[in-house]
C-alpha cells in the first residue's frame, strides 16, 4: 500500500510534459478575430474535406515513455470546424496494425457513415482508407472518437465545432474548446484485466477501522453498525465512485497534464465561450472556474435557456457551452476535478500568457448515501445521519448547492401509453438492485450537494426549442442498468450484449424509454443516431441530448422520435462497462 500510495501521489501531481512530436490541440481561439500569435490555428481543421490519419505516437505524459494512439500525430486530435448545411468529406486512413474506426458523437447522419464496427460498418482495416460523406444538419459542439476496442483510451479523439447558419442567440468575443480526458501508461488491457479480477482495484479510499469508530462517535453505534453491515450485504462501500482513478490516470485538459496548464487568453471586458467536452474514458468532472459565473448556453450542442451557475458535473461523453466576463486583468483557473477526488486537469483563462491562476484545492471526497443506492429511507431510523439524503418524495425537501430545495416530481404524462414488456434476468450477475429508485434530476450528485456554489443540475436547464408540437409518445420501454461490481460484469435487463437480441424500434414512432440505474455507478447512456428529449418537467421544452447521465439508484425519463432508419449502437459511454452494457438497435 505505501508503494501503492507514493505512485499514486507521483501521478496525481505528475511533472512530465507531452514530447514535441505530440502536439496538443483544441486550444486555439476559434473566433474570427485575431488569435494570439502562440496558438497555432492549424490544430483546427476547416472545410469540405478532410484527411485523417490514425497512428501509434511515443508520447511521454507522466515523465515516462509511453505509446498513444493520435490522429494527425496529435493528442488530443485536430478539432475539426464545419458549418451547418455543408456537405463533408472525410477520409481517414488507419496505420494501425488493428482494425480501427471514428464515430462522430451526436451528429445525426446515415448509419452506414457512423462508424461503429460490426453495427453499422465493417470498421477500417489496417493500411486502408475509408471515406465518410455526409451532410451538416445542425451547430454547436460535439466530438469524434474511435469505436474500436481500447483506442479512445489510448488517444483517438477530438472535437467538433459546427458554425450556425443563423447566429446563436448569445453574444461571445472569443471562442474556445476545453477537452477533458484521462491518461494512463497502463495498456487499457491490462486495466480491464485488474478490473476483472478486482472490481475496486484502483480505489484507494475506502473506509478504515478508525473510520467506523468515527462513524459511531457521530451517530451512536447502533446506526453506524447496521450502515456498516447494509454496505457490506451490498457488496459495495459508500466510496465506490469511480472504477479507474488518479492511482492510474493523469487527467489532461486539451492534451495538457496538470504541470503543463494550458492558457486560453482573453482581454478585460470581454465575453469568453468555453466549449467542454468529456472526452475521456472513465472520468466525470466537477468543472468551475473560482471567481467567475458561468452562463451555461448550450448542451450537447443544442442551445438551452441560459442559466447561471458556480460549477457543473459533467459525465463522459457531454458537452457544455458556457460564457464568462472576465472583468479584472488576472488570472483565472480553469478547475476540473475528478469526482472521486483523485486528481483534477486544469488550464488558465488569462489577460497574460505568461501568468497562470493559482490552482484551487480539492473538494472533500464525495461519500454516497443509501439513496444513492436506491434504498428506501423511509424504514430507515436515520435521526443520527447527519448527511443522508432523503428518499425523493413529494414531501420531503433534499440538499443542493446553494441550499434546501424540493425534490422533483415524477415527470408525469397526459394519457397513459403501454409499456412493452422487456426480459429482464437476474441473478449472479445482477448483485446490486435498487429498492426505490426516484427521479432525482435537481440532485447535483454526491459531492457537489449543499457545498455553497449553484450547481447545475438537469432541473436547470429547458431546451431554446419549443417540443409543444412534438408527437405524443406511443409507447414506453423500461431499461435496467445492471451489474456486479465484485466480477466486474455489467449488462441491461441484467442480460449481457453478447446473449442479447437487438431493440426493435419502429419507423416514425415516437418512444418514451425509462431508465432503472440499479446499479452505484453514473452511467453516461448514449443512443446513436436519434435526438434523447430527457424529461425534465417542462413538457414545452424537453432537453434535447445525446448523452444522458443515470445517477446511482435513480430513474429517468426521455422521449424519441425514431426518424433514423438501419442499425444503430446503444450503451453506456464508460469504456470499461461497454462490453457489456450494450445493445444493438434496429430501426425499420
Amino acid at each position: 500500500m505505501t508503494e501503492h500510495a507514493s505512485n499514486f501521489n507521483r501521478r496525481q501531481f505528475v511533472k512530465g510534459v507531452a514530447l514535441a512530436s505530440v502536439a496538443a490541440s483544441g486550444i486555439v481561439d476559434l473566433s474570427a478575430k485575431e488569435t494570439p500569435q502562440d496558438f497555432d490555428k492549424s490544430r483546427v481543421l476547416s472545410g469540405d474535406e478532410f484527411f485523417l490519419n490514425i497512428a501509434s505516437t511515443p508520447v511521454n505524459i507522466t515523465g515516462k515513455p509511453a505509446m498513444a494512439t493520435t490522429v494527425n500525430g496529435q493528442l488530443s486530435g485536430p478539432t475539426l470546424r464545419f458549418k451547418e448545411g455543408q456537405d463533408v468529406t472525410i477520409h481517414v486512413t488507419n496505420h494501425l496494425k488493428e482494425d480501427s474506426s471514428i464515430h462522430w458523437h451526436g451528429i445525426i447522419l446515415p448509419t452506414h457513415m457512423d462508424g461503429v464496427p460490426n453495427i453499422s460498418f465493417d470498421g477500417i482495416k489496417p493500411g486502408e482508407t475509408f471515406t465518410y460523406k455526409f451532410k451538416i444538419q445542425q451547430s454547436g459542439t460535439y466530438w469524434y472518437h474511435s469505436h474500436s476496442g481500447f483506442q479512445e483510451q489510448t488517444g483517438v479523439y477530438g472535437a467538433i465545432v459546427i458554425d450556425p447558419i443563423e447566429p446563436d442567440p448569445y453574444e461571445f468575443d472569443r471562442d474556445y474548446v476545453v477537452g477533458l480526458s484521462d491518461w494512463s501508461d497502463e495498456k487499457p488491457s491490462n486495466i480491464y484485466r485488474k478490473l476483472k479480477i478486482m472490481g475496486d482495484y484502483y480505489n484507494f479510499k475506502q473506509r478504515t477501522v478508525g473510520d467506523f469508530f468515527s462513524e459511531v462517535k457521530e451517530k451512536g453505534f447502533f446506526n453506524a453498525f447496521n450502515e456498516r453491515k447494509m454496505w457490506n450485504e451490498m457488496a459495495m462501500t459508500d466510496r465506490d465512485l469511480s472504477d479507474v482513478t488518479g492511482y492510474t490516470y493523469t487527467y489532461l485538459m486539451n492534451g495538457y497534464n496538470p504541470a503543463s496548464n494550458f492558457k486560453a487568453l482573453f482581454k478585460k471586458g470581454e465575453k469568453i465561450r468555453l466549449r467542454f467536452i468529456n472526452s475521456s474514458a472513465m472520468t466525470f468532472f466537477d468543472v468551475q472556474i473560482p471567481g467567475l459565473k458561468m452562463k451555461v448556453v448550450a448542451a450537447d450542442g443544442n442551445n438551452v435557456m441560459p442559466v447561471d451557475v458556480d460549477e457543473f458535473r459533467i459525465g463522459v461523453a457531454e458537452t457544455y457551452d458556457v460564457i464568462v466576463e472576465p472583468e479584472d486583468d488576472k488570472a483565472y483557473s480553469i478547475f476540473a476535478q475528478s469526482f472521486d477526488r483523485s486528481g483534477y486537469a486544469v488550464g488558465s483563462l488569462t489577460y497574460d500568457k505568461n501568468i497562470e491562476a493559482v490552482i484551487p484545492q480539492m473538494d472533500p471526497l464525495p461519500i454516497l448515501s443509501h439513496s444513492d443506492m436506491g434504498m428506501n429511507m423511509g424504514s430507515m431510523n436515520h435521526s443520527d445521519m447527519k448527511d443522508e439524503m432523503p428518499s425523493m418524495k413529494k414531501s420531503t425537501a433534499m440538499k443542493c448547492g446553494g441550499g434546501m430545495v424540493m425534490p422533483m416530481e415524477v415527470p408525469k404524462l397526459k394519457k397513459k401509453i403501454p409499456i412493452t414488456p422487456m426480459e429482464v434476468k437476474w441473478g449472479v450477475h445482477t448483485t446490486m438492485r435498487a429498492e426505490d429508485p426516484q427521479y432525482r434530476l435537481n440532485d447535483p450528485g454526491a459531492g457537489l450537494r449543499d457545498n455553497g456554489r449553484k450547481v447545475l443540475t438537469y432541473a436547470d436547464l429547458k431546451s431554446l426549442r419549443s417540443s409543444k408540437d412534438d408527437k405524443y409518445p406511443d409507447r414506453e420501454i423500461i431499461l435496467h442498468l445492471t451489474g456486479n461490481m465484485e466480477r466486474y460484469m455489467w449488462s441491461i435487463n441484467g442480460i449481457n450484449y453478447a446473449d442479447s437480441k437487438p431493440l426493435e424500434f419502429h419507423y416514425g414512432e415516437r418512444l418514451r424509454i425509462t431508465y432503472i440505474n440499479d446499479t452505484m455507478m453514473n452511467h453516461p447512456m448514449h443512443l446513436h443516431g436519434m435526438w434523447s428529449d430527457l424529461e425534465t418537467g417542462d413538457e414545452n421544452h424537453l432537453l434535447r441530448k445525446h448523452t444522458i447521465i443515470v445517477q446511482p439508484g435513480s430513474k429517468i425519463s426521455f422521449r424519441v422520435t425514431v426518424d433514423a432508419k438501419g442499425s444503430w449502437a446503444y450503451h453506456c459511454h464508460l469504456i470499461y462497462h461497454m462490453a457489456g452494457m450494450f445493445r444493438k438497435v434496429v430501426v425499420a
